[in-house]
Order: structure tokens, then C-alpha cells, then sequence
């Protein structure tokens, strides 16, 4: 078996971003097919290992939480000698076989090692900036990997040459079992529409609360704060922002971030869950309401309509928020099509099974 490390500077249990719980995931995955996997990070607060995966720290990296591109980069720049060799400590520690870098700039791919493992990957879940792109590229990584076409896309757009880099979907966290028919019925009369994210902007959920429902359903909206953002105050001026626009919303409640672990459930027990963002180079949100038969309302905006398929309803982005609204109300009226798109949906969610995914990066990266 292999042992493969992932590396994410800001990895922590429950952290509200993508790449974060997708190494969770495929971690999972690895560990389920017998494979060693181990995720290093620089967050003191992560722990020793996540459900039974070792977690390995690396010290050299003090930053701010939550920080800047700009504040990390620095930060990078500064400790890179001492990063490389605590990296490479682990590597011999656990016998590292694969190093996945998660990211040019997060997945410290800017000072890769060059010399050890044999086999060290570039993990590219956005394209990002192109100073931490080039910098990670010139480390001679052995293989690129993309969560979905829509980043090979955007890298060629950008110049980058990506005839060898190749697609390995972000996986579920979990295997969630078929949805029943009659409860999914009970939950298109009764249940809330719900809506999770980050506190992003392009996550577009300020904008969608600002425009007014023409649902008579209660709404709830799961917000969390990530250990990023694009300046500082970003997100706390985000959430304010939510607040005060569903404080004259009777139907519209804000709640917290969600645990990982609580996340498929709560998206299951949705009547349909909007995905409002304006820019996904996956969706693990999306994927996920998916997999508990939820159908999903989203924009047709990068990876969603690929992903979402027969699952959902997807509007074009510049019919703008209501258009989101008016579909969901829509579909919730219409049954026969309800319960044909929420199956159609858990089918399309068996694709991305953890063990699934984990055993073609193997066979991607090996």
C-alpha cells in the first residue's frame, strides 16, 4: 500500500472551505482502501489525527487567522528553507511514497521540495495567482491534478500549458445511503429551503437574500467564516450585511457553520438547497445536497451545471437572484418532477464516493 501526504497549510477538522474538507474526503477515501494517508498542515489547532488519519505539524509558519493571500505569501517566502526541511522530516518519518501540494500558495507548492518523495503532485483547485502558480510549476512537480475541467480551462485561458494535467473530482466525506421516497415526498410540502456557504462574495448569498423571496417557506442560510479572506474584516462585514437583510425576512433565519460530519444530513432534510454562488470550480456543497436526494437550484456558472445534471435546476446568471427563487418555487409545486430530480440526483452523487475517487488518484498519481 501507499502512503501519501497532503499538504494544506490551513487544513483543521470542520474548516468551512473546499479544499479542506475534499483532503478530508479523499483521505477518508485512501485510508478505506488500505493506503496511509497523513495531512500535514500549519494550524496549531488541527490536532494529532482525524478519524484515525495521522496529522502532521509544521512549525516554521505563523500567520494570522484568518489571513490574506499577500500576509501568507510573505509569510511563505520568509520561512522557506526551514518549511522544506520540517516538510521533508515528515516525509521520512512516514515513509512518504506521494506528496500532494493542495494549492500554489495554501498547499505551499511555491517551495516544494525538489528532491523527495519520488512522486510530488500539484493539487490546482483554483487557478489562484500567477506568481504562486509559476512559482509551484517550477518545482518540477511530477503530475497536475484539477477537481474539474473548468480549472484546465481557466490555466489554458491564462497561458499555462495543460495537455498532461489531469481531472480527479473532489470526493463525498460521505457514503450516504438511498433517500426514501415517502420522506422525500413530506419534505418538498414541508421542509425549509436551505443554503450553506463560506462568508465569500462569490458565494453570492447577500445578493440572493437581498432580492425578496416569492416563497411562503422558511428559509434557513448556514453561514461560516474560513481562515481566509480577500482583506481583512471582509467576512465579519459579510455576515453584518446577512443579518440585517433576513432581520426584514420573516421567513429567512442565519445560522452558524455546520460540522463536517452535519453537513449531508442537514442538506438531506431540505425541501431543496440553493447554490447562489457566482463563481465553483466544483461545488462540494452542490454534491453533497445531491447525495441526500435534495435537488439543487443553482446559476450556470463553471462546474455546476456538469455537476449538478438531471439533479437540479440551473438559470442563467444574468436573469440574477430571483430567477434562483422562482425556480425553486417552482420546482417545489411541481411533484412529478420533484421526486424525478431528486433521484436523478443521489444516482449522479454515487460517482464521487470517497473510495472511488481515492483509488482513481492512485492510479492518476502513481
Amino acid at each position: 500500500m501507499t502512503a501519501i501526504a497532503f499538504v494544506l497549510a490551513s487544513w483543521r477538522p470542520d474548516a468551512p472551505a473546499g479544499m479542506e474538507r475534499a483532503v478530508a474526503a479523499t483521505a477518508a477515501g485512501l485510508r478505506a482502501l488500505g493506503h496511509h494517508p497523513v495531512i500535514i498542515t500549519a494550524d496549531p489547532t488541527a490536532g494529532t489525527s482525524y478519524t484515525g488519519i495521522p496529522i502532521a505539524h509544521i512549525n516554521a509558519l505563523h500567520i494570522p487567522t484568518p489571513t490574506t493571500d499577500d500576509t501568507l505569501r510573505t509569510a511563505i517566502n520568509q520561512a522557506a528553507k526551514p518549511l522544506q526541511h520540517e516538510l521533508l522530516a515528515i516525509y521520512s518519518r512516514h515513509q512518504v511514497d506521494i506528496a500532494i501540494y493542495v494549492d500554489g500558495l495554501w498547499g505551499l507548492g511555491r517551495v516544494m521540495p525538489t528532491n523527495a518523495p519520488s512522486r510530488r503532485i500539484l493539487a490546482i483547485h483554483v487557478v489562484g495567482h500567477d506568481a504562486d502558480l509559476h512559482a509551484a510549476l517550477a518545482r518540477h512537480p511530477t503530475a497536475v491534478i484539477a477537481p474539474s475541467t473548468v480549472v484546465l480551462h481557466r490555466a489554458t485561458a491564462r497561458g499555462y500549458d495543460t495537455t498532461r494535467w489531469r481531472v480527479v473530482p473532489n470526493p463525498l466525506l460521505t457514503d450516504p445511503a438511498a433517500p426514501d421516497t415517502e420522506h422525500r415526498e413530506h419534505l418538498r410540502q414541508q421542509a425549509p429551503i436551505k443554503i450553506l456557504a463560506r462568508l465569500g462574495p462569490e458565494k453570492g448569498v447577500h445578493e440572493l437574500l437581498t432580492a425578496t423571496p416569492p416563497i411562503h417557506r422558511p428559509t434557513h442560510v448556514a453561514l461560516a467564516d474560513a481562515g481566509f479572506e480577500p482583506q481583512a474584516g471582509d467576512q465579519t462585514r459579510l455576515l453584518q450585511a446577512c443579518r440585517a437583510e433576513a432581520a426584514t425576512h420573516r421567513q429567512l433565519t442565519i445560522l452558524p457553520g455546520l460540522p463536517w460530519r452535519s453537513t449531508a444530513g442537514w442538506l438531506a432534510d431540505a425541501s431543496a438547497v440553493i447554490v447562489p454562488s457566482l463563481a465553483e470550480t466544483f461545488g462540494l456543497v452542490a454534491l453533497e445536497a445531491l447525495s441526500g436526494g435534495t435537488p439543487v437550484i443553482a446559476y450556470d456558472v463553471d462546474n455546476l451545471p456538469a455537476l449538478i445534471g438531471q439533479g437540479g435546476v440551473v438559470v442563467p446568471r444574468p436573469h440574477g437572484p430571483g430567477a434562483l427563487w422562482r425556480a425553486a418555487h417552482d420546482l417545489l409545486a411541481d411533484p412529478v418532477t420533484y421526486g424525478r430530480t431528486s433521484r436523478a440526483g443521489y444516482y449522479l452523487s454515487r460517482d464521487y464516493r470517497p473510495a472511488q475517487i481515492a483509488d482513481l488518484l492512485v492510479k492518476v498519481v502513481s
